[in-house]
């Protein structure tokens, strides 16, 4: 956690107008990557053991946690987030909770993957945020339940060790575990509140369910695939060309701002491993007068700055989901999507399979990250 800007204390009660002017973050290091908790990867918060006041399954939703000072229900305040009752004591004689007392709940990661490092946010949360948090990692194969995740024969890794925590802000902690973790189990201690959970990492793969399908997305995040860079991300980040599933709506792409010079803006990615893409989908749903004007893709190996083109610039229509065959199959590791001059794609799908090399090596990663 060396260098990650903390935060503790309470912050100042709300006083009016935008309840974010006080809060409290930082740029973290390690949002570059993928939130493995997201809900649109299928992540979930299973069980909680505690959630009078809100509801666990809002740590969570995508969007940035709400305010709302007038909203006060037949339990208390209705709050954005997980928030579990007060705790007490055993007795008159001992009124205050002990050392150990805390609340937890697990969360099932949308894809399984090595994690970079975690954000507890505990946006409005002033004075009844947890002191402190901890996070435990887990690796179950399957869908377990959560009586089969809290048995004793479970391994349990300590990601972020008990850590005080600040109230309204975003508490970030850098990882350093090289391993592939499918469940965390988030700890506050004693009680309190917690706005939102993002837990940013490398999707890793399971080698073997990914040869059973033989052909597929060699580029989508659930199935490994990461965004390497990008030259504008000033309306909506790169990221979401390959989450899953069709874009909903305009900001659930990736749009550029409006360039001046005569340039054009891209995205570079990873995919899984070493493959052949033998065919491409680019989408522009939901993107009608600022879509890209044209596109073309082009292939790298690992490593290499040497592109070569498999789809030359072809003209783009708006809110449309465009379909190429390619000729023959384009063996590499890395894809370059260029748009001209600028806009926005929503989706980028390449169809194909894992060469015998990407398949060797990705079954080797997968080997030495314990799975």
């Amino acid at each position: 956690m060396t260098g990650i800007p903390s935060f503790t204390g309470d912050a100042s009660p709300y006083g009016g107008g935008d309840p974010y002017a006080d809060y409290r973050t930082a740029e973290f290091p390690f949002t570059q990557y993928a939130d493995l908790a997201d809900r649109r990867l299928g992540a979930g918060v299973i069980a909680a053991n505690d959630e009078f006041f809100a509801e666990r399954e809002n740590l969570l939703k995508p969007e940035a946690a709400e305010f709302d000072p007038e909203h006060f229900g037949h339990k208390g305040k209705i709050m954005d987030g997980w928030e579990t009752r007060r705790r007490r004591g055993a007795s008159a004689a001992e009124p205050h909770p002990t050392a150990e007392d805390h609340d937890w709940a697990l969360v099932r990661l949308g894809a399984p993957g090595v994690i970079r490092g975690i954000v507890v946010d505990t946006a409005h949360f002033r004075g009844n945020y947890p002191q402190a948090v901890s996070v435990e990692a887990a690796s179950v194969p399957g869908s377990p339940s959560p009586e089969e995740l809290l048995a004793d024969d479970v391994k349990w890794t300590t990601l972020v060790p008990r850590t005080a925590v600040g109230g309204h802000a975003a508490n970030g902690f850098a990882v350093d575990a090289e391993q592939r973790f499918t469940h965390l189990r988030v700890n506050q201690h004693p009680d309190g509140g917690i706005a939102r959970l993002r837990v940013h990492g490398e999707v890793a793969p399971d080698p073997a369910w990914l040869g059973v399908l033989g052909t597929f997305d060699l580029a989508a995040l659930e199935n490994g695939g990461q965004v390497e860079d990008a030259s504008d991300r000033f309306y909506s980040p790169a990221t979401n060309t390959i989450q899953p599933g069709r874009s909903r709506k305009m900001d659930d792409g990736w749009e550029t701002r409006r360039r001046r010079d005569k340039g054009n803006d891209w995205i570079r990615y990873s995919l899984v491993a070493e493959s052949a893409i033998r065919a491409v989908e680019i989408d522009t749903a939901y993107l009608k007068g600022n879509s890209a004007g044209w596109a073309a893709l082009s292939v790298a190996a690992e490593g290499s700055e040497e592109w070569t083109e498999i789809l030359p610039r072809t003209r783009l229509q708006p809110d449309t989901n465009h379909r190429f065959v390619l000729d023959a199959p384009a063996v590499g590791s890395r894809v370059r999507i260029d748009i001209y001059p600028d806009g926005g794609i929503s989706r980028l799908r390449l169809f194909g399979s894992l060469t015998e090399a990407g398949a060797a090596r990705l079954t080797a990663r997968h080997q030495e990250l314990g799975g």
